[in-house]
């Protein structure tokens, strides 16, 4: 049995764990990928994935315009397995029927002037189990157990802190994107006050003038 004897019972106790984790993580597959995606244009991706393989795509808009694009998905026949249009984020799960090169394509065609900042992680294939042996009939271990709980809570924590990040990068997109926009409308606004006034001084210094040229023709 792993992790019995003096290994376990000694002060790098905690330690087992978590480089159980971190092997366990550099052996996962996965593709995560921000990009830029300029308007007009479209761009495509591709991976091999064997039969049988669950794979999942999961993406989200992080700047630009509506935060919205079209993604497709293909099989190696063309055939499509998955498309939305205008779309702001969204995941797909598949299983591959057959082997081949798979494509993904992000498109903002539709986007005449605005670019977007696209995320995306497309896993293939589950996570090896944590153990060789996690499988047998046996029960786990109290140090096994722990292992595999600290495992799937340090996965939890991988995908909040991205979600979160994603959050926190479009929130600060919009934020920046409303400053623009206030400062814009503000200048606006003074240069219609600064023309106003002018207007009202010449239109003031008019209104005076002929009143003089008035009151003289009457005197005299």
């Amino acid at each position: 049995m792993p992790l019995r004897g003096s290994w376990a019972a000694g002060p790098w106790t905690w330690l087992a764990p978590l480089l159980l984790v971190a092997l366990a993580n550099s052996a996962a597959r996965a593709s995560e990928i921000t990009f830029e995606l300029p308007d007009n244009a479209k761009q495509c991706f591709y991976e091999e994935i064997a039969q049988g393989t669950k794979c999942t795509l999961e993406f989200q808009v992080i700047t630009g315009g509506h935060y919205d694009v079209d993604c497709r998905l293909e099989d190696p026949d063309g055939i499509v397995l998955y498309k939305e249009m205008k779309k702001q984020y969204d995941s797909f799960t598949f299983t591959a029927s057959r082997n081949g090169t798979y494509k993904f394509c992000f498109s903002n065609e539709f986007s005449t002037f605005t670019h977007k900042t696209v995320y995306f992680d497309f896993q293939v294939g589950e996570d090896p189990p944590l153990f060789p042996s996690e499988n047998r009939v046996t029960a786990l271990t109290q140090m096994e157990s722990a292992c595999v709980s600290i495992h799937e809570a340090l996965k939890s924590v991988i995908d909040y802190q991205t979600h979160f990040r994603l959050r926190e990068a479009q929130g600060r997109s919009r934020a920046e994107d409303l400053n623009t926009r206030v400062a814009y409308w503000s200048i606006g606004e003074a240069i219609i006050l600064l023309v106003v006034s002018i207007g009202q001084v010449f239109l003031l210094k008019s209104f005076f003038s002929d009143k003089r040229t008035t009151t003289t023709r009457v005197g005299s």
